[in-house]
């Protein structure tokens, strides 16, 4: 039997915990699983609450806050006897039995290094919820994009993406990935902060050869917004720079250096479209983005260096759309 820690990472989020934890605890029924809450240092009532619920729920403790990345990197590494992780946002409430058929999917396939269940709105539980949907999926100028959603077109789950399906990337909202494999990527990247660093991590593994799948029978619903939400320009900053970075990380093809030019381009006119909308601190924030691009592009380019080195075959992975989802959803239509 695969033994499987659920690690729900925390940081002064007992309300949460309080909302959330029960639901996952009640819906946690495989035998082989551990529900466990990686705290960063919380100065709350958190371990109160968590020691409240008895041996049901585990508590890991952290000296500080690590921030995202780094608190379930420290954390992985102490689950290591674990085949799997977890990777499940406090803000999480899982459907009845929505372990079992991730755990069946790794079990079934030694080269899946990582799956997820379809993520839906837990404030429309119709809705599928726009960070994770049925799988992830990016162009080929790095924008992310769902099964069930692209850009702010979100669909109603009408049982359309209940097929398994191989994936880019899976949402860090419920992530359940190999330990081994998580350790042998190297994990989340710490210099992400927070937002995308799943995406990363992702699209490094399937350069390892290893594949990613979206379970249409297994499913989540995510509240989504807990840490910030999409008006904070905050939230656009890093969205922009991120996104920049994993593509200069990651991107195999042979003219990544001209995708990345272009893609640049449209962020401007991204940034342009915020300004004549009168949200120039998000304008401001996409300005923010590719200074900070530019100021750690020889530190991006060493881990370019480092990752290419390991690619399995120097082409893009199949999930990656060969052109533009701005043009096939707003312009022709066709997604």
């Amino acid at each position: 039997m695969m033994r499987v820690a659920v690690a729900i990472l925390n940081w002064n989020g007992s309300n949460l915990l309080r909302r959330y934890l029960p639901q996952v605890l009640e819906h946690t029924t495989y035998e082989g699983a551990d529900v466990i809450v990686v705290d960063n240092a919380s100065d709350d009532d958190s371990r109160e609450y968590v020691f409240s619920l008895g041996s049901r729920c585990q508590w890991l403790q952290l000296d500080r806050n690590y921030g995202f990345a780094g608190g379930y990197n420290r954390a992985v590494a102490q689950l290591s006897h674990y085949d799997a992780v977890v990777l499940l946002n406090s803000d999480v409430a899982p459907a009845s039995g929505w372990l079992e058929p991730l755990v069946a999917c790794l079990e079934a396939n030694p080269n899946v290094a990582a799956c997820g269940p379809k993520i839906k709105d837990d404030k429309d539980r119709r809705m599928f919820e726009y960070a994770g949907a049925a799988g992830g999926f990016i162009d080929i100028f790095g924008y992310p994009y769902c099964r069930g959603r692209v850009f702010d077109s979100v669909e109603e789950d009408r049982g359309q993406y209940n097929s398994d399906i191989d994936a880019l990337w899976v949402s860090g909202a419920a992530l359940m990935v190999r330990t081994q494999d998580y350790l042998d990527c190297g994990g989340l990247d710490e210099e992400f902060f927070a937002h995308m660093e799943e995406i990363d991590m992702c699209w490094r593994l399937r350069n390892l050869g290893r594949r990613i799948v979206c379970v249409g029978n297994s499913e989540v619903y995510h509240l989504g917004g807990a840490t910030l939400n999409s008006s904070n320009p905050r939230k656009t900053y890093l969205n922009f720079r991120n996104n920049l970075w994993m593509m200069i990380k990651n991107h195999t093809s042979s003219v990544w250096v001209l995708i990345l030019l272009w893609r640049m381009i449209l962020d401007g006119v991204a940034g342009a479209k915020f300004l004549f909308t009168g949200k120039a601190s998000h304008c401001w924030a996409i300005v923010q983005a590719h200074f900070s691009m530019w100021g750690s592009l020889p530190l991006m380019l060493r881990k370019r260096k480092s990752i290419q080195q390991s690619v399995i075959a120097n082409t893009m992975p199949q999930e990656i759309l060969k052109g533009s989802i701005v043009w096939k959803h707003y312009i022709s239509h066709t997604a």
